[in-house]
């Protein structure tokens, strides 16, 4: 063998022998992104989703947690429709109840531009293209109309259409579809009352600083039933055109479990469980004039 022939296969075989040491010279096989990441395929695997907190689910939702919502405002407690709807959930994704971790959310900061501490938020968050620019959202879990609450004895108590709310005084609490309502149908020719929490709202109420105010229907029936038993539901708004107003669950705009979660949800619809847990907890909600 020519030397210079020599030379360059003891080199080609020192090269083999040093790769084969380091890395077996075969293509490694690409490492998959940690659960969770940028890019990583979501696993819906019951029980190992790449939440918060491994093998927790953690869920945020407001204080006070609102009746018919909730009950007790202890939402881990399994009553009232979204606490129900919360463990519901989590059972279909592999969570039992001792898995599940509340978290206070404010009502706002929940779909608030940002990263968020919790899996998914439930407090009764309306789906709606605008928030969805800075969260993402589960199917919806529940088909909502907003309603109108007055004083039996205010002058908002007589109205029969939504023209009929122009001239009187309302009241909802900030970034809620209720004050998109107000604003968008109703066009009121005095500014509307804005409150940072219903329950400034409804103590506005009751004390005559407005004349009514808008919420969602349960938690109309709710207000006049246990809360202001002075004040009656006037009605409820039509359907918008389109799509219904539904509640969703609240994600992070990048969460890797949101089809997980919306899978949970549609199929808690399909088995007619959500139907259930609504005539359970918002059977008293059934009906209302209907303002147009």
């Amino acid at each position: 063998m020519h030397l210079a022939n020599r030379s360059l296969v003891t080199a080609l075989c020192s090269a083999v022998a040093l790769c084969t040491a380091l890395t077996g010279c075969a293509p490694q096989a690409e490492e998959k992104a940690p659960d969770g990441a940028a890019g990583a395929t979501a696993s819906c695997a019951p029980g190992k989703l790449a939440t918060q907190v491994s093998g927790k689910l953690t869920v945020g939702t407001d204080k006070p947690a609102y009746a018919p919502w909730f009950s007790d405002d202890e939402p881990s407690n399994g009553k009232g429709f979204e606490s129900a709807v919360a463990y519901a959930v989590a059972k279909e994704l592999g969570y039992d109840r001792d898995a599940v971790v509340w978290q206070h959310t404010p009502f706002n900061s929940a779909f608030a531009p940002g990263a968020k501490k919790f899996d998914f938020d439930i407090n009764q968050v309306s789906i709606s293209e605008e928030r969805k620019k800075a969260v993402a959202f589960s199917s919806g879990y529940y088909d909502v109309r907003q309603a109108v609450v007055a004083l039996k004895s205010s002058k908002a108590a007589k109205a029969k259409s939504v023209a009929d709310l122009k001239d009187v005084k309302l009241g909802a609490q900030v970034g809620t579809t209720s004050l998109d309502f107000i604003t968008d149908l109703v066009k009121p020719s005095e500014k509307p009352a804005v409150y940072q929490r219903n329950d400034f709202a409804k103590s506005a109420l009751k004390t005559g600083q407005v004349d009514a105010i808008v919420v969602d229907l349960p938690t109309a029936f709710y207000i006049t039933g246990a809360e202001v038993p002075e004040a009656e539901v006037v009605g409820q708004f039509a359907d918008s055109p389109g799509e219904p107003e539904q509640f969703g669950l609240v994600l992070d705009k990048a969460s890797a479990l949101t089809s997980c979660v919306s899978g949970a949800v549609d199929a808690l619809r399909e088995d007619g469980t959500l139907a259930a847990l609504e005539k359970e907890w918002l059977s008293d909600a059934v009906d209302a004039p209907v303002l147009r």
